[in-house]
Parts: structure tokens; C-alpha cells; sequence
């Protein structure tokens, strides 16, 4: 059985930064492309960050320059580096796996207060 588990997320200032981790179990990560996505309340589910099993990364314009994707295959993780957070970032975070099959973690709150 395939999991994927976000851990990292919480409440925090204006400002402030945040580390998210996502864990994977019952898939080899190194074969997987892999994402954080991310959904506000109301809104549409959103690429935030990407990076390919070659190392490609990509951002969404929101978060270039404050964000950073990362991965260590090795421990079957993938990371989310959030810096300078505004209110506008908070919402529910999604680690995101994708090979023949796409799978989904169960998502982390992250909370930016003004």
C-alpha cells in the first residue's frame, strides 16, 4: 500500500517559514516525479512546487524566491523550504508522487497569520 505523509505544516507569523516533509512508503521515490500542491478554502487546488526524478524544478510565480523543492531519494522524502510566508499561503499542503500512477498524500495545514 502506497502512503504518502506530510509533516512540517502548523501556524505561523507574517514572515516566518515553514519546512515541510513528506515521507513515502510502498513506492521507490527515486522513479517518481514528485509536487506540493496546495488548496485554500474556496479555491482550486494549485501546483505550488516540482521536481523531476532528474532533478528538474519548477515554481509557481507566487512562491519563486521564497519557496524551495528539494528530495532525498534515499529516505524517500521530499521537502518544502517556505520562507517570507504571507496570509495568501495559507491553505492545505499535498505531497504529490507521479510515475505510472499518481498518488496523493492526506494533506497539512499550514496557517500564515497577518
Amino acid at each position: 500500500q502506497v502512503q504518502l505523509v506530510e509533516s512540517g505544516g502548523g501556524l505561523v507569523q507574517f514572515g516566518g517559514s515553514l519546512r515541510l516533509s513528506c515521507v513515502g512508503s510502498g513506492i521507490i521515490f527515486s522513479i517518481h516525479d514528485m509536487a506540493w500542491y496546495r488548496q485554500a478554502p474556496g479555491q482550486q487546488r494549485e501546483l505550488v512546487a516540482s521536481i523531476t526524478t532528474n532533478g528538474r524544478i519548477a515554481y509557481a510565480d507566487s512562491v519563486k524566491g521564497r519557496f524551495t523543492i528539494s528530495r532525498d531519494d534515499a529516505k524517500n522524502k521530499v521537502y518544502l523550504q517556505m520562507a517570507s510566508l504571507k496570509p495568501e499561503d495559507t491553505a492545505v499542503y499535498y505531497c504529490y508522487a507521479l510515475a505510472e500512477y499518481e498518488y496523493w498524500g492526506q494533506g497539512i495545514q499550514v496557517t500564515v497569520s497577518s
